[in-house]
């Protein structure tokens, strides 16, 4: 099983990578294979909403989105880590998560979803629910811990700090892990639940 990371934050080793470094340990003794994308400090810009991707199956600004668009494909589950900017996540992180699940067209479904935020006082909370709303609208169950999945620390290295937010990344990788397991069993015995067609309703026509 493979699980992919993302670190939105600018800071490659900061304090979001703290959180999702903490997980990938717990992965790790589980035999589950992570990767670590670190796109907070990249140039990657929003959507245009120019429709292209639905032509050529990838996004038409071929940077790290579309890199992590096959990544994305193969893996069990996704873990995504933003600082805390404004009470939100890093901007740069929305508009690579929105390229990619948009321009992605592989069924995403069952597919596991963990959201981590890093911040030195408020703002997690929001921040976090942002983030899990990719999850929900594209059929991924969300992994929970024992608290809303968050760290504390302003500097860089001061999340090493947080005895109990680093306990929460422990037990949200171990119930990621059993999630993921869990699926992969329930997919071999059941199959994948019956999805179907789309209705969709303007409100305008």
């Amino acid at each position: 099983m493979k699980v992919l990371m993302i670190n939105g934050s600018p800071h490659k080793e900061g304090n979001t990578y703290i959180a999702l470094h903490e997980m990938e340990k717990i992965f790790s003794e589980a035999g589950i294979e992570t990767e670590i994308l670190h796109i907070g400090n990249k140039a990657i810009r929003g959507c245009i909403a120019c429709q292209t991707c639905m032509e050529k199956g990838k996004c038409v600004f071929d940077d790290m989105v579309n890199e992590a668009a096959a990544k994305f494909e193969e893996c069990d589950g996704l873990v995504v880590g933003s600082p805390v900017y404004y009470a939100s996540a890093n901007a740069t992180l929305v508009a690579f998560l929105t390229r990619l699940f948009y321009s992605t067209r592989f069924d995403k479904t069952m597919k596991v979803g963990a959201a981590v935020a890093a911040a030195r006082r408020g703002g997690l909370s929001s921040t976090f629910d942002e983030l899990n709303k990719f999850f929900t609208i594209s059929g991924m169950p969300v992994a929970s811990g024992q608290y809303w999945n968050s760290i504390h620390g302003r500097e860089i290295g001061e999340a090493a700090q947080d005895a109990e937010g680093l306990q929460g990344m422990r037990t949200l990788a171990r119930n990621m892990a059993f999630l993921m397991k869990s699926i992969g069993l329930g997919k071999e015995a059941y199959g994948l639940p019956e999805r179907e067609a789309f209705q969709r309703t303007n409100f305008i026509r």
